[in-house]
């Protein structure tokens, strides 16, 4: 009697001094670091139990450093973010957001065992102290060919860690999914709605070290990466005549280990009807972004669903060839915005979500801090296309460059100014009439624009030789995949637009030889100050800006393309599980491609 009288002060000594919130003291916040490990003592029944524990009993870290702990009931690991529970008696690990231990967000089973008659048969503490715990578990099906393990680890993140060991040849993760979410940070993300696919109940998707889950209920994600693999995904949906939801995401792990993520956050992403009624007005809508952070949502574009990330107030902007317009999506304070027009029109389902923080200490983590701290360095630079990103931003097409500065911003890798800006500048020097005090003005004026078009002519070539390697591609692909020939029709009709645009301009384009002509020209009316001069400049003016606008032109269209395939190269396997291998390798050599832009290229997220 004393004995079990001090255990159990002890018991709540702890509690009362590590998880408060546990302990149901309303308003309390746990601790952020440290993990517990609890043992229940008997099997749990209910799923929702687990808000009462009475007779749980804290695993002392200390106790397994001679013996090995002998779980008397079930094993719940837990930190302030998420919380474990490994049913012994479903041969299942239930997953709950910290915020709520109302409902289960996530259930782990083997894939070998789902939807069969289970039980977790072994839990080992391979290690238990403040800031982690690691758990080898074993699961039986049944007959002894059916056994399978794997190791749990957790720290103080959000993040568990799944590592299969003996005979463990993939995981389902059991979740009320409305939104399945493949992202790309350097084309535009694939979302899955299950709406779209009535006739299909298996959605085989790209595997890309990284997916998002938009839970129902839109206060809760789940974030899942892995490491570079041969991995399998699918995302199994449920049967129900409305409303369908995915109800598992099904995982071939390759023998790799695998991370989860709960973020929770009220209205962590929001679903917007957009309605006819939102043509040309500024639309407040009711949602308001919970946290600061980069919010992105889709809104078809030239033919291709965009990403674009809402702006912190309504702007004006500058894209090429489409030229000035209101910036689609911001926010007024916490309230989010739309303006939709004729380029960017209303209709369908805008999704808002978030994937970076905007480095606020406030902001809960994103799902690219999970994929940072789940990833080694090269996976995640390559995913983030770090890079490529950093080149784009160093100077914005819309940046305004004072002309006495032209020259110091000679493009030198970002090709900050166009034909267009600078032949207006220089315009107003011959005007002026002082064009040969002004020369080197000029002249650095003229050299720019010889940058411009030596890299717009350098990007074209990269994207023919992607088109023509494409193409050769998909040409032996059908050879030997002819069962896929409908699927790979479809990509070579969409990368064949490539050489066709490029033969309906490659008058307008010129060569660089004429290039160099016109810099000729342009430099020679700098010699002597003469009457004609304006007008003779303006005649090079124009065709200069016929000539960069026309390679503005292709290269907007080339790029366009090139993010089209890669879309629907990610859509078009959803039903053909031979195609998914095909498909990863487009959507490959498409991002390869994407990653060296020209600023003035559409770029999502501009």
């Amino acid at each position: 009697m004393i004995r079990s009288t001090i255990r159990a002060l002890t018991c709540l000594f702890v509690l009362s001094a590590l998880w408060p919130a546990v302990l149901g003291a309303e308003g309390a916040q746990r601790p952020s670091p440290g993990t517990l490990l609890w043992d229940t003592q008997s099997p749990l029944v209910n799923k929702a139990d687990i808000e009462d524990r009475t007779g749980w009993t804290v695993v002392n870290g200390s106790r397994l450093e001679n013996e090995e702990y002998v779980f008397a009931g079930d094993a719940v690991a837990e930190n302030q973010h998420i919380t474990a529970v490994f049913s012994s008696r479903r041969g299942s690990v239930s997953i709950y957001s910290g915020a709520d231990l109302s409902r289960m967000k996530v259930q782990f089973v083997p894939l070998e065992l789902k939807g069969r008659s289970a039980s977790i048969t072994n839990c080992t503490v391979l290690r238990n102290t403040d800031d982690k715990v690691i758990l080898e578990v074993s699961f039986c099906g049944g007959a002894r060919e059916d056994n399978c393990s794997a190791v749990f680890s957790f720290g103080s993140s959000e993040t568990i860690a799944i590592e299969p060991a003996a005979n463990m040849k993939g995981i389902s993760l059991l979740s009320p999914i409305e939104y399945g979410v493949v992202p790309s940070f350097i084309a535009d993300d694939l979302i899955f709605d299950v709406g779209q696919y009535p006739s299909m109940d298996t959605l085989h998707v790209p595997c890309e070290n990284l997916f998002l889950g938009l839970l129902k209920g839109r206060d809760d994600m789940l974030v899942a990466t892995w490491p570079e693999g041969k991995q399998r995904m699918r995302l199994i949906l449920d049967d129900a005549a409305e409303n369908r939801l995915v109800e598992s995401v099904d995982l071939d792990n390759d023998g790799k280990s695998i991370f989860l993520a709960l973020l929770h956050a009220p209205g962590i992403w929001h679903k917007e009807e957009l309605k006819p009624s939102y043509l040309e007005k500024d639309v407040a809508i009711g949602w308001k972004r919970p946290f600061p952070g980069k919010w992105t949502t889709q809104l078809l574009e030239a033919g291709v669903k965009t990403t674009f990330r809402f702006r912190e107030s309504k702007q004006e902007i500058w894209r090429a060839v489409i030229g000035y317009y209101t910036y689609p999506v911001w926010f007024e304070g916490q309230r989010a915005h739309y303006r939709l027009g004729k380029k960017i029109p209303p209709g369908g389902i805008s999704l808002i979500y978030c994937l970076e923080r905007k480095g606020a200490s406030g902001s809960p983590a994103s799902a690219v801090d999970i994929l940072e701290q789940t990833l080694d360095k090269d996976t995640y630079d390559r995913k983030l296309a770090l890079q490529s990103r950093a080149n784009l931003d160093l100077v914005r097409p819309d940046s305004r460059i004072d002309p006495d500065d032209m020259s110091r911003h000679a493009a030198r890798g970002s090709c900050p100014v166009s034909t267009c800006a600078v032949t207006r500048r220089l315009g107003s020097v011959f005007e002026a009439g002082q064009e040969r005090q002004r020369r080197k003005y000029v002249e650095a004026g003229i050299e720019d624009m010889m940058y411009f078009v030596v890299r717009h002519r350098n990007r074209i070539d990269q994207y023919m030789d992607f088109a023509r390697e494409m193409t050769e591609f998909l040409e032996k692909q059908g050879k030997d995949k002819p069962a896929l020939k409908p699927f790979i029709s479809k990509m070579q009709t969409i990368a064949q637009e490539i050489p066709r645009e490029y033969d309906r301009l490659k008058d307008a384009i010129k060569d660089l030889e004429y290039a160099a002509g016109l810099a000729r020209q342009s430099t020679a009316l700098t010699q002597e100050k003469r009457p004609k001069n304006p007008g003779l400049f303006s005649e090079l003016g124009e065709k200069w800006r016929s000539m960069g606008g026309a390679q503005d032109d292709l290269v907007r269209e080339f790029h366009t393309t090139t993010r089209k395939l890669f879309q629907e190269a990610g859509y078009g396997c959803v039903g053909l599980p031979g195609a998914v291998e095909m498909a990863e390798e487009i959507r490959r050599r498409c991002a390869a491609c994407l990653s060296n832009p020209s600023t003035y290229e559409i770029w999502p997220d501009y």
